[in-house]
């Protein structure tokens, strides 16, 4: 049997301006991405939050945010806990100030805040997955993903890990020693009932020397003839030409671009020839359960290596 090529294409960052919001508004209204991912704490969040809930609209998620990078554009917690935020009281700029600066308690609370907000404003949440990657220990090795999974499994709802390392990926294919960390990730996933996608599939957020849109499209497009078999996901962070984005906010260009691409016919021709399938979480959750009482004797398998 022959298996079919999937690809979720998800908006990160849903809520945090409205020049965002626009871009990402527009790609769900047209049908050319699978899904948005919202942003509990960001200035944009009522926004976008009011149109989803009007629109009943099925297919976003939570962005779980714990850091707010910009200098020009910052948040804070819902929780307010000090430990959740740098000097000026906003959410931590980097992933590493988040890992070593938080307490576990207040991240835990802080996740079921922006939970409750979104599932308040009316949002049919279809999955979840985290800003930055904070939650993953990425930094120093504090992972939260064990605590993360326990209550998505709680929600009843998918989540934005991978299974496999696509070995051609710039970014994943390039870490080392990462196999056992994806195993264990994805074992406790099957174990707790949370389905996740088969793989990952990153790609620079900034602006590369040299890049212009057409070698960012052409990078996207040999991706798409380049997919693995079962479901990967990959992610943009869509954004509409804005004088003062464009002023304030480092590679906006390429969030432009981003907001360009899916509706570009190069993209959707090649998403065709190349026999890709554009998907989404309803289909993550439907089709790739795997059995839980197996998958803890495997993932016990994994941890006594």
């Amino acid at each position: 049997m022959t298996m079919s090529k999937r690809l979720i294409i998800n908006c990160d960052d849903f809520g945090q301006s409205p020049a965002m919001n626009q871009a990402i508004m527009h790609l769900l209204e047209e049908g050319k991405v699978s899904s948005a991912t919202i942003m509990a704490v960001a200035p944009g969040f009522e926004e976008a939050a009011a149109w989803s809930a009007r629109r009943r609209q099925p297919n976003v998620g939570i962005h779980l945010t714990m850091t707010s990078e910009f200098d020009a554009l910052r948040w804070s917690s819902l929780t307010g806990h000090p430990s959740l935020h740098d000097e000026s009281g906003h959410q931590y700029k980097t992933v590493k100030e988040f890992e070593v600066g938080t307490r576990t308690g207040a991240v835990l609370n802080e996740i079921d805040a922006q939970y409750k907000r979104v599932k308040k404003s009316g949002i049919v949440i279809s999955h979840v997955d985290n800003h930055m990657g904070s939650l993953y220990g990425i930094e120093t090795g504090r992972s939260l993903i064990p605590q993360a999974l326990w209550k998505i499994s709680r929600w009843g709802l998918p989540s934005r890990l991978f299974r496999y390392i696509y070995a051609d990926d710039p970014l994943l294919g390039s870490l080392s020693n990462i196999e056992r960390p994806v195993a264990l990730a994805a074992g406790l996933a099957d174990t707790f009932g949370v389905q996740i996608p088969d793989y990952l599939l990153s790609h620079p957020f900034h602006m590369q020397e040299g890049e212009t849109y057409d070698s960012f499209k052409q990078s996207i497009i040999d991706k798409l003839y380049k997919l693995p078999d079962g479901v990967s996901e990959t992610y943009i962070h869509p954004g509409i030409e804005d004088p003062w984005m464009l002023a304030n906010i480092p590679d906006w260009e390429k969030r432009v671009w981003e907001s360009r691409l899916p509706f570009d016919d190069d993209f959707t021709y090649a998403m065709h020839d190349a026999g890709v399938i554009l998907s989404d979480y309803r289909y993550v959750q439907q089709y790739l359960k795997r059995p839980r009482l197996s998958s803890a004797f495997k993932l016990l398998r994994v941890l006594t290596r």
